[in-house]
């Protein structure tokens, strides 16, 4: 989420990318719900996006919301990232995603685009590529 986002629904902001990385999932899962809510998406989408995403079981990924834990341990443990991410393109925060180095951040920065894409009104079909998935 950029800085604007961020501020407004929490009246803070993280200020540099390495307490961006140390948000814990928890807080930054509420703040895409909020941001999918507010556009009248659901919850539900959201996790989907995220299971989808890392690969992760329903059971898993409320583990790692109840443990609060960090970007760096919710993307370590995460068993199975979706290849298909890599499929995501677009500017968030300023910042073109698909020219980011790989990292950590970038796979934030894919995660924000997707809940962006969802927030924009794009159907479950077309933000988790299920055209592209059934090519392959």
């Amino acid at each position: 989420m950029c800085e604007k986002e961020c501020r407004a629904t929490l009246g803070e902001c993280p200020s540099s990318e390495k307490e961006s990385l140390e948000l814990i999932i928890v807080r930054k899962s509420y703040l895409y719900i909020q941001k999918a809510e507010k556009k009248g998406r659901t919850k539900a989408e959201v996790d989907e996006i995220i299971l989808w995403f890392t690969g992760y079981t329903k059971a898993e990924f409320e583990d790692r919301i109840e443990n609060k834990v960090d970007f760096e341990t919710f993307f370590g443990e995460a068993r199975n990232i979706n290849p298909l991410r890599k499929l995501v393109t677009g500017v968030v925060c300023g910042i073109r995603v698909e020219d980011m180095p790989e990292s950590l951040m970038k796979e934030i920065r894919y995660l924000d685009k997707l809940i962006d894409e969802l927030a924009k009104g794009k159907s479950m079909d077309k933000i988790l590529r299920k055209a592209v998935n059934n090519l392959t």
